[in-house]
């Protein structure tokens, strides 16, 4: 799978465990930046990250900064991005199953790594269940598209 990934300062440290992580199972990695803790702007890393899943450059997307709030907020500005604020692994299941995410934000100050890790396993591995939440998630389609 193509993953995008990006931080801001405050995700920096979470954000290259997980690339390590990300690469050992496989995956092709793009990295968005952040490349140091120097403090920067979340939403300069999100949108970049978010623009490429909508464009269907990368399958998926992992944004982290320090409550992962920021980058949830300016990644769903994107149209056709469902970016999922997830700190637990069943929200990472539920998050795929009823809502199709293709962007996985989390927060590094809450989200250890080990745990972190655990989340992007599931995340990526569940698929869409489809069904009734086929028809919600069209709704939401619909009105990003202008036609309700």
């Amino acid at each position: 799978m193509r993953i995008g990934i990006g931080s801001d300062h405050r995700g920096f440290t979470l954000k290259e465990v997980l690339k390590n992580f990300l690469k050992k199972e496989g995956h092709q990695v793009v990295d968005f930046g952040t490349d140091s803790t120097n403090s920067v702007d979340y939403p300069d890393y999100a949108i970049p990250l978010a623009e490429a899943v909508a464009r269907g450059e990368l399958d998926r997307g992992i944004l982290i900064c320090n409550t992962g709030i920021g980058m949830s907020i300016a990644a769903n500005k994107v149209k056709g991005v469902y970016a999922a604020l997830v700190y637990h692994i069943d929200l990472a299941s539920y998050s795929r199953l009823h809502n199709n995410s293709n962007v996985l934000c989390m927060g590094a100050e809450y989200t250890p790594p080990k745990k972190a890790e655990e989340i992007v396993k599931i995340w990526l591995k569940t698929s869409f269940e489809g069904g009734r939440h086929e028809r919600r998630i069209n709704k939401i389609r619909s009105y990003e598209k202008g036609e309700q």
